[in-house]
């Protein structure tokens, strides 16, 4: 998939101490994709006990990464 980062998903994948390596990994092998009527899908995968999630706007060429962020709380987006 062809995608570019936003200058926000690249400030809080600084921020947050996120890979872009992750979060190209998050993209390409996701274990689930969640389509949103707003031309917006969010990557997720679980990789060392951290969920993480990548929002994507669909509606651009290239597909923009809008943000990125992990977290502990699992259960609550799966």
């Amino acid at each position: 998939m062809l995608f570019e980062f936003s200058i926000h998903s690249l400030e809080q994948i600084k921020l947050r101490s996120i890979s872009k390596e992750i979060v190209e990994l998050v993209i390409n092998e996701p274990d689930e994709m969640i389509i949103e009527d707003d031309n917006q899908q969010i990557f997720q995968k679980i990789i060392e006990n951290y969920l993480y999630r990548v929002f994507i706007n669909t509606n651009k060429n290239p597909y923009v990464v809008k943000t990125v962020y992990r977290t502990s709380k699992i259960t609550k987006y799966l």
